[in-house]
C-alpha cells in the first residue's frame, strides 16, 4: 500500500480486485478561505480489464494498492481480422490482443517489432511500447520552400493510416521520430 501523492503517471493499482493505470496525476493544494484542505490527487486512470477511463480524486494521504504488473517481452506478429498476435520471446507461446486492449499502441507497431506486453494474473492487459519509434511517411502536401525551422505545422500520414501534424519541411519518404505517450512529431530521424 502506498499513499496517493507517491503514484504518479504510468504506475497501477488494484481497486476491489480490478487493476488501474494511472495516465495522468496531478496534486492539489487547495485552500478555502482561512482554512487550508487537505492535498488531493486527480488521477486519469484506465481499467486494465474492460479499458474504460475515468477520473477519479482521493486525498493525498489515501492508502492505495499499488501492484506491479508482470511485463513480458513480446514480438508483434501480425494483425488478422481485428486481431494483434504476439509471441513470448522466451516460451514462444503465442497470445491475442484486440485493438481496444491495445488503444493508441495500435497506431505505432510494426511487424518483428518488440515490446512489453502487461500481464495481471497470468492474463495480457496491454502493452508497454518504447518511448518513441521511427517511422516513414507516406503522404503529405509539400511544404514551403525555404521554411526549415517554422513553427507552421501540415498534416501527414503513415504506412498503416496513422495521421499526425509534422512541421512544413517534411516530405514524403522522411523518416520522422514520434513520440508514442503522446502520438507527436519529435524531429526528423536520420
Amino acid at each position: 500500500m502506498k499513499p496517493a501523492a507517491e503514484l504518479r503517471q504510468g504506475s497501477t493499482y488494484r481497486k476491489d480486485n480490478i487493476p488501474y493505470l494511472i495516465l495522468k496525476a496531478e496534486r492539489h493544494q487547495s485552500t478555502s478561505g482561512k482554512r487550508q484542505r487537505a492535498a488531493e490527487v486527480k488521477f486519469k486512470t484506465k481499467e486494465l480489464i474492460s479499458g474504460k477511463i475515468q477520473e477519479i480524486t482521493v486525498l493525498a494521504t489515501e492508502l492505495m494498492d499499488d501492484i506491479i504488473l508482470d511485463r513480458n517481452q513480446m514480438q508483434f506478429l501480425y494483425e488478422s481480422d481485428g486481431d494483434y498476435n504476439f509471441m513470448d520471446q522466451e516460451t514462444f507461446e503465442q497470445i491475442a490482443l484486440t485493438a481496444e486492449d491495445l488503444g493508441d499502441a495500435v497506431n505505432f507497431l510494426e511487424e518483428e517489432m518488440i515490446i512489453q506486453v502487461l500481464m495481471y494474473e497470468g492474463r495480457p492487459v496491454g502493452v508497454e511500447l518504447p518511448n518513441t519509434v521511427i517511422r516513414e511517411i507516406t503522404y503529405t502536401e509539400p511544404g514551403l520552400k525555404g521554411d526549415t525551422i517554422g513553427r507552421a505545422t501540415k498534416p501527414a500520414t503513415l504506412a498503416n493510416g496513422y495521421s499526425l501534424q509534422v512541421p512544413l519541411f517534411v516530405v514524403i519518404g522522411d523518416k520522422i521520430k514520434i513520440d508514442t505517450r503522446t502520438g507527436e512529431y519529435i524531429e526528423r530521424a536520420n
